[in-house]
């Protein structure tokens, strides 16, 4: 009888932690349609003879969302790394900034959601030309979105440029090429500083973990390399999730190695070139020496726990300290962040402090 006791217990305890994983991984994943804001819809442009850094052309297809009022103020929405424009409107994020009276209400602003080159619908790689596709750079991508939005969008100006993560980056680079485009620009998760130290090493580690890997072929592989979904769920562990959280999650060694293995279960197959072209696209970013010419008014968020964006290099307060109207927010690390995501998932966190900075922000 005792050990039936003991064996149900387990059971149960098993369960107890399943069903705790598998919670944090559809949080992590949720990318359900709030009901509190309009439906977002598709659109597709081609921008044609696009010019990229290293001098290729091509006409380009671009993939967007529009959501809300079309004749609202503007606001340019950029997602990250291995991301889309879907992914921002995962429940912790538009729910909490998209529906009325929220910082981004969409029956007060007309919110457009690009997807960059090489990432949703918009031209990658997996298209057809695998490694013959031009190696863009995050300067080509922003190129691309402000063509999407002035030529395709008929947009002379934008009230707002809020992006997470690569779209944190992108932003630095809006305000230093088209200073007087947007009134505000929003980086969040994100340093205006070389793409060095811990955040490129890690990006170095994923780049040779494909192709390293004899099943990538340079490029002309036909399976997906195995090294990519491991060395993705590494980066995905290390990243993003929360120190905190994941310790409440795991804190024991059999529960930690139930969570990666859940993890690597439901890792979902991605295309290996469109996965190098991404991260290798952020190994030229270098904004620092031009942030003077930032004059929009600028808000910077990121989070305490956020290893990739550490605080106590105290890169953002230097950088924020260079510009005429900068600003930011750590958010201090709790239970409720998630490192490097909490700025893309749990944006309930800042909402409040990013309608009183845009209260602020005059139009011009």
């Amino acid at each position: 009888m005792e050990e039936r006791l003991h064996m149900m217990r387990y059971v149960k305890r098993k369960a107890v932690l399943l069903t705790a994983i598998l919670l944090i991984i559809f949080q992590a994943s949720n990318h359900v349609m709030a009901d509190n804001y309009p439906k977002p819809e598709e659109h597709a442009y081609t921008i044609t003879n696009f010019r990229f850094h290293d001098g290729s052309t091509m006409d380009l297809k671009t993939h967007y969302l529009t959501i809300g009022n079309p004749d609202g103020k503007p606001v340019l929405i950029l997602h990250g790394t291995n991301g889309s424009a879907r992914k921002m409107l995962n429940k912790g994020f538009a729910e909490a900034l998209f529906g009325p009276g929220q910082p981004l209400d969409a029956q007060k602003y007309f919110l457009i959601l690009p997807d960059s080159i090489g990432a949703g619908g918009s031209q990658k790689p997996s298209d057809g030309l695998r490694m013959k596709f031009p190696h863009y750079n995050y300067d080509d991508m922003v190129e691309a979105q402000y063509r999407l939005v002035k030529e395709g969008l008929g947009i002379d100006h934008l009230r707002l440029i809020l992006g997470h993560s690569m779209g944190g980056m992108h932003v630095w680079n809006w305000g230093i090429r088209y200073p007087d485009f947007a009134d505000a620009l929003v980086p969040m998760a994100s340093l205006p500083a070389p793409m060095a130290g811990r955040n490129w090493m890690m990006r170095r580690m994923l780049i040779d973990a494909i192709t390293k890997d004899p099943a990538w072929q340079s490029g002309n592989y036909q399976r997906q390399p195995e090294n990519l979904r491991i060395a993705s769920v590494w980066y995905d562990l290390a990243t993003n999730g929360g120190n905190t959280r994941l310790w409440q999650a795991a804190p024991t060694n059999a529960e930690a190695n139930t969570l990666v293995d859940a993890k690597l279960s439901e890792a979902k197959i991605v295309d290996a070139n469109d996965t190098l072209y991404q991260w290798s696209a952020s190994g030229d970013f270098d904004p620092s020496k031009d942030l003077e010419k930032i004059t929009a008014y600028l808000f910077a968020i990121n989070a305490a726990d956020d290893e990739r964006n550490p605080e106590e290099l105290g890169l953002l307060q230097a950088a924020v300290d260079r510009m005429p109207h900068g600003s930011y927010l750590i958010i201090p690390a709790s239970s409720k962040t998630r490192g490097h995501a909490t700025t893309s998932n749990v944006a309930e966190l800042y909402a409040e402090k990013l309608s009183e900075f845009m209260s602020h922000v005059p139009t011009k």
